[in-house]
């Protein structure tokens, strides 16, 4: 959260996004994940996946994880990774 993209520096991260440690997704690099319901940047995060986007034009699906006991509705999910889900065609699983 409030950090930039390391390909794209004029993208800044509104919510927090990490990778899932020993996970590893398609691309050959750790899971990545959106981390939802949470306000202020975070080092680390223990939470449940709530839904995952699924790329159609990408080799990769990111996980989208919320607090254990907060549900997201499909709209808000959708808004919040509109930065950076907009550049894919993707869906959502949940």
């Amino acid at each position: 959260m409030g950090t930039y993209h390391p390909n794209h520096p004029d993208m800044i991260y509104p919510i927090n996004y990490g990778y899932i440690k020993g996970i590893m997704a398609l691309d050959g690099e750790e899971q990545d994940a959106y981390i939802l319901g949470i306000s202020e940047p975070l080092e680390e995060f223990k939470g449940k996946i709530i839904a995952i986007i699924h790329r159609n034009d990408d080799v990769e699906d990111k996980w989208v994880v919320a607090p254990e006991n907060m549900m997201i509705l499909l709209e808000e999910i959708v808004d919040k990774t509109h930065f950076q889900e907009q550049y894919f065609d993707s869906y959502i699983e949940m």
